[in-house]
């Protein structure tokens, strides 16, 4: 897991990191990204922000594919905290979990084995 060897502030998942971030949070500047529900993606109301926020970026590669997304930041993928996303909404929840510091714990937390 990339995250539990560099400092995921620096992680650069995209070319386009910096937009998406900006353009997410100015869309949703209070969506608590700590621990998401399915409700916070696919509430009637909610889909139809997410599809406005999606459709800006349509020119990103497999910009909706299907993608896992850890519910809760704190913790690691598991069938029980996994939701299904598309690819644009995984890459703006994640940068925003790295730059506001919500993965630092897992870094902390699963050190990768160093090999022998």
């Amino acid at each position: 897991m990339l995250i539990s060897t560099l400092d995921p502030k620096t992680i650069q998942l995209t070319p386009f990191d910096d937009v998406i971030y900006n353009t997410f949070r100015q869309d949703f500047p209070n969506l608590n990204v700590a621990v998401l529900s399915d409700e916070d993606l696919k509430d009637p109301n909610e889909k139809v922000r997410w599809r406005n926020f999606i459709e800006k970026f349509n020119k990103v590669d497999d910009f909706s594919f299907g993608t896992l997304l850890r519910a809760d930041a704190s913790k690691e993928n598991s069938p029980e905290n996994t939701l299904l996303v598309v690819r644009i909404q995984f890459l703006a929840i994640e940068i925003a979990r790295n730059r506001e510091g919500l993965n630092d714990s897992i870094r902390k937390n699963f050190k990768p084995v160093p090999s022998s």
